[in-house]
C-alpha cells in the first residue's frame, strides 16, 4: 500500500508543485528584495520622489491669473516636509526661473543649487544627483501646466533619508513575505489535490468506461469529446485497438460458422453414400463411426463458441420452458434406453438473465449424460427451483477420485460408457462461468445429483 501510494501520480504532481511554487516564489521574492536593495534609485528612490512631486502639485493654489501662491498639502506630506525639511525640499518657477514657491530650505537650496535657475527647460522631466552641503541628493525637475501657462517644479531628496526610509519599510517585508509564503503553500496544499481531481474527471470516467467493456460488448468504444487534449491520443489509440479486437472476433465467429458447414455437410454426404451402398460389410459400425465423429465436431465447435464471451445474447428467459424444450428434444434418446424423463418446477418462478441457447445446450449435456448412466425402467429428474436447477440420474455414482476431473477438458472416466469426446461437461461449466453460475455436483452408489446453481 504505501508504495502505491508513493507511485501516484497525484502524489507526485502535487510534490512537484509544491516544490516548483516554493522555488518561483522564493527565486521571485529574492530578485524583487535584491533589486530594491542593490538597486535603490531604480526601485525606490525615483518612482517616491515622482510620487511626492505629484502630490505637492496637486497641492498647489493659484491667483486669479493663475500664478502659483500657497500650497494646500495631505496632511502627511505637510508633516515630513516640517520635520525633514533639509532632507526633502521643494521649489517652483515661472518660466522665466524666478522663484514663487518653496519650502523651508528651498530658497537656501536655490542659491546653492550648481545649476541656479537656469537650465530648467533642459532639466525637465529628469532626475538628477546633485550635491548639498557635501551630502548627496536626487533632484527631480517636472514641468506642469495650469491654464495655460508653464511652470517648473524640483524636488530634492537627501540619498541618505531616503534609503533610511526605505529600509524602514522593506525590513518588515520578509517576515510579511514568509508568512505569505507559509500559508500560500497551505493553501495550495489543500486546492491542488481537489483541483487536480476535477481535472482528471473525465480520465477516471474513461477508465471506469475502460473497465466495463468484456468480450460481451466490444462495440463500445471511450468517449473523447470532454478528455484532455494530452489524453485524447491515448484514447483513440484504445478505441482503435478495440476496434480491431472486435473485427477478430467477428472473424472467429465467421471460421467457427465456416468450420461447422464445412465439416457436417461432408459427413452428412458420407452417410448417405453408405446408405445407396448395398454391398458395404457392417453398415452400422460405420454409421456409429460417423455420428460419433458428427457430435465430436458439435462438441468442439460448441466449445469453442462458450468459450468466447461475445458470442452470448442475454436476454430475460424463462427456465421452465428451455426445461421442457430439452426433455422433449432428448425424448426420443430416452425412450430409446427405456429412461423416463420427469420434470419438476415451482411455481411462478421469475425469469432469470441468460443466453436462451447456452442455457439449452448447458442442460441438455447434463439431461443426455444422466440418460447415458440410468438403468433401464429408471427415472431422470429435473428439478427447477428458485435458486438451482436439479438434474437427478439413477446411476452407479462417480468414483470420488474422478470428482475434481469431471469438467476437464477431453477427459473421460475408465468406466465411462457413452460415447463422446469427454467436452460436454466443460461446455458446461463456459457456459456456468459465463452466466456467473456454479456447477456443483453430489454422487453415491445410487445415484448422482448436479446442482446448477444460478
Amino acid at each position: 500500500m504505501p508504495g502505491t501510494w508513493v507511485r501516484s501520480l497525484s502524489l507526485q504532481l502535487w510534490v512537484a508543485s509544491m516544490v516548483a511554487l516554493a522555488i518561483s516564489l522564493t527565486l521571485i521574492v529574492s530578485l524583487v528584495l535584491g533589486a530594491f536593495y542593490y538597486f535603490p534609485d531604480k526601485m525606490w528612490q525615483e518612482d517616491e520622489n515622482s510620487q511626492l512631486a505629484h502630490r505637492i502639485a496637486e497641492g498647489i493654489r493659484y491667483d486669479v491669473n493663475g500664478t502659483p501662491v500657497s500650497l494646500d498639502l495631505e496632511p502627511r506630506i505637510d508633516w515630513l516636509l516640517k520635520v525633514a525639511p533639509e532632507e526633502v525640499m521643494y521649489r517652483i518657477f515661472d518660466q522665466q526661473g524666478q522663484l514663487l514657491l518653496f519650502s523651508t530650505d528651498g530658497a537656501a537650496m536655490s542659491d546653492r543649487h550648481p545649476w541656479g535657475r537656469q537650465g530648467l527647460a533642459l532639466l525637465a522631466d529628469s532626475q538628477q544627483k546633485i550635491s548639498i552641503n557635501g551630502e548627496e541628493y536626487s533632484l527631480l525637475t517636472r514641468k506642469i501646466e495650469h491654464n495655460g501657462h508653464f511652470f517648473y517644479q524640483q524636488l530634492a531628496t537627501n540619498t541618505l533619508f531616503n534609503r533610511a526610509m526605505m529600509d524602514t519599510k522593506l525590513r518588515p517585508i520578509p517576515h510579511v513575505i514568509g508568512w505569505t509564503l507559509f500559508i500560500a503553500s497551505i493553501v495550495f496544499a489543500i486546492l491542488f489535490p481537489l483541483i487536480f481531481r476535477f481535472l482528471l474527471r473525465p480520465l477516471r470516467i474513461a477508465s471506469r468506461a475502460a473497465a466495463s467493456i468484456t468480450p460481451a460488448n466490444l462495440q463500445t468504444r471511450l468517449a473523447i469529446d470532454d478528455v484532455p487534449s494530452e489524453i485524447k491520443p491515448l484514447m483513440a489509440a484504445f478505441n482503435d485497438a478495440l476496434s480491431r479486437l472486435e473485427k477478430g472476433f467477428k472473424v472467429q465467429q465467421e471460421f467457427l460458422a465456416s468450420v461447422a458447414h464445412e465439416l457436417q455437410t461432408p459427413l452428412t454426404l458420407l452417410r448417405g453414400q453408405i446408405e445407396l451402398q448395398t454391398d458395404i460389410r457392417e453398415p452400422g459400425l460405420m454409421f456409429r463411426e460417423i455420428d460419433l465423429m458428427a457430435r465430436q465436431v458439435r462438441q468442439l465447435l460448441h466449445l469453442a463458441e462458450v468459450s468466447e464471451q461475445q458470442n452470448y445474447t442475454f436476454g430475460d428467459v424463462d427456465r421452465d420452458e428451455v426445461a421442457g424444450d430439452v426433455i422433449d428434444y432428448l425424448q426420443p434418446k430416452a425412450r430409446g434406453r427405456q429412461v423416463t424423463l420427469l420434470l419438476q418446477t415451482a411455481v411462478d418462478l421469475p425469469l432469470i438473465r441468460a443466453d436462451k441457447g447456452a442455457l439449452f445446450i448447458l442442460l441438455k449435456n447434463l439431461i443426455e449424460n444422466a440418460i447415458h448412466v440410468t438403468p433401464a425402467d429408471h427415472a431422470v429428474k429435473v428439478i427447477i427451483e428458485a435458486a438451482a436447477i436439479r438434474v437427478v440420474d439413477n446411476g452407479p455414482g462417480i468414483p470420488a477420485e474422478n470428482l475434481p476431473l469431471l469438467f476437464t477438458r477431453f477427459w473421460r472416466g475408465a468406466e465411462t460408457v457413452s460415447e463422446g469426446a469427454g467436452l460436454g461437461l466443460a461446455i458446461c461449466k463456459e457456459i456456468a462461468t459465463a452466466h456467473r453460475w456454479l456447477i456443483t455436483v453430489e454422487t453415491s452408489g445410487q445415484g448422482t445429483h448436479f446442482v446448477l446453481w444460478l
